[in-house]
């Protein structure tokens, strides 16, 4: 299998959106590969250190903090992350994320004087948005670019924020919790009513 077919078999292992229209057209390496895999969430993660484990759990928190609905840490974005940064990436994209990981950890440790995890909420979240302040000329923030392709070359804090998204919506908890979740089949209305503070449908009834 060539890296794009291998990113398709990441997507149906985690229960990505859309996914049912796309088995259909698995080729025969790749339905022979998902036949013999485990359950990949369940997978040991070995990239990162204890202490970027932190890093990474308390910037996925940021992204999507636990309000009246749960946050990223309650759907195990920290190691899907770590997951998808070990064996989903290639060289080059890994290589964005373990150097922009390393920087934010030398960084708030040489400018603020503690490690990222260890700063207060309102540190944690300005430490991001002047990461994303410096990252806005990327493809990634493209005007429109609603359903882009994948950035490869996307800096550090846009693979963070993708990563933490997807994590998110692909979980058990975010289908569930946040999502309006059916597992029966559903039809299209186009004339369905929405209540202004109507969530979107989960779009799977499969999850990581």
């Amino acid at each position: 299998m060539n890296r794009r077919e291998f990113l398709q078999c990441a997507a149906i292992m985690v229960g990505s959106a859309g996914v049912s229209g796309h088995v259909l057209a698995l080729s025969q390496a790749q339905m022979t590969y998902l036949a013999a895999a485990g359950d990949y969430v369940k997978k040991p993660a070995t990239l990162f250190s204890q202490q970027q484990r932190a890093i990474v759990a308390a910037a996925a928190e940021i992204i999507i903090p636990r309000t009246e609905t749960p946050g990223a840490i309650d759907a195990g974005v920290p190691h899907f992350i770590e997951l998808m940064v070990q064996d989903w990436l290639n060289d080059d994209e890994r290589a964005i994320f373990m150097t922009g990981l390393n920087d934010l950890e030398n960084h708030t440790t040489r400018e603020l004087g503690a490690s990222y995890e260890k700063l207060s909420t309102e540190e944690q979240l300005a430490v991001l948005e002047a990461l994303e302040a410096g990252a806005g000329d990327s493809a990634w923030y493209a005007q429109g670019n609603v359903r882009r392709a994948f950035v490869s070359d996307a800096p550090f804090i846009c693979q963070l924020k993708e990563l933490t998204i997807w994590g998110f919506f692909t979980s058990e908890v975010g289908s569930k919790h946040v999502l309006r979740y059916n597992p029966m089949p559903m039809k299209f209305d186009g004339h369905y009513p929405r209540k202004p503070d109507d969530s979107t449908w989960a779009p799977f009834t499969t999850y990581r």
